[in-house]
């Protein structure tokens, strides 16, 4: 058994972390309310924008689709992986880097790139993967502006041929508990078929093709902005999921090496006393 110093040396240790984590778990907890209500507020308008672009791309004529639809032979591809810039979040980053791994195994015979989003996703595709660009200081001021200029160079990039398939690879907000891990495709652009096109006689102004060209761009920014907002909700989400069992098992932990240090020190106790009468005994002897 450790003597009565080093148990109190590692209470005094696990006390000091059980402090950090709590403190962690706090903050986490406020940015994690203002990161929810941004991207609740946000699905809506992203989710029925994405429908009626689908919906409007499926009743075009063949002949005029657009450049961002162009469905070609897939020789490149593009991953852009969105993680954090810091760790401490579970399997947050890790549930990402082996979906990319997932990816680039089923491209097998293609060539796969990557764009990070976070420092940690570039800090580990980089050993192993190409990266093109680490745009992590997109946390630091995350607007639609700066999400906008990745957007469009990710767009220059598919339509000057660089690339033929454009994937976006981040976890999705459910709760502070949960996070899905979302693959979706962001070039070329996929139309609904059926009941989901439109179906009425709608009379457009400028005409169909003008409305759906201007929509496309607008539409790929809003979804690489609403992936990075799901992306930093979940991770403020998971950071504070991750902390609360970290300082779960700092208390545990600190509350047996106590019992333990009371046990020593009792039987040290014990010890001296029978010392003691021990000695008295021999003199009365």
């Amino acid at each position: 058994m450790a003597n009565l110093k080093e148990i109190r040396n590692r209470i005094a240790t696990v006390s000091s972390t059980m402090q950090i984590t709590s403190a962690m778990k706090m903050v986490s907890a406020a940015k994690l309310k203002k990161a929810q209500d941004a991207i609740t507020a946000m699905r809506p308008y992203s989710d029925k924008l994405t429908e009626l672009l689908q919906s409007l791309s499926a009743s075009l004529d063949g002949d005029a689709g657009s450049k961002f639809a162009d469905n070609r032979e897939v020789k490149k591809v593009l991953v852009v992986a969105i993680t954090s810039n810091r760790g401490l979040c579970g399997a947050f980053n890790s549930n990402i880097l082996k979906q990319c791994a997932a990816l680039s195994t089923s491209y097998a015979d293609k060539q796969v790139d990557f764009i990070a989003i976070g420092k940690k996703g570039n800090d580990t595709l980089g050993k192993n993967h190409t990266v093109l660009a680490n745009h992590s200081g997109i946390f630091d001021n995350l607007t639609f502006e700066n999400a906008a200029k990745i957007a469009e160079d990710l767009m220059q990039k598919f339509t000057e041929g660089e690339y033929d398939r454009i994937e976006l690879v981040y976890n999705k907000f459910k709760n502070a508990a949960t996070q899905i891990v979302m693959t979706e495709q962001f070039l070329p652009i996929e139309p609904v078929e059926g009941a989901n096109a439109v179906a009425a006689d709608y009379i457009f102004e400028p005409s169909k093709p003008e409305i759906v060209e201007q929509l496309i761009p607008k539409s790929l920014k809003t979804q690489l902005f609403k992936g990075i907002r799901d992306s930093f909700a979940s991770e403020h989400g998971a950071r504070m999921t991750a902390m609360h069992k970290a300082t779960d098992n700092a208390t545990e932990l600190r509350d047996q090496l106590k019992l333990t240090y009371n046990k020593a020190r009792q039987a040290a106790i014990t010890n001296e006393i029978l010392e003691i009468v021990g000695g008295a005994e021999a003199l009365n002897n």
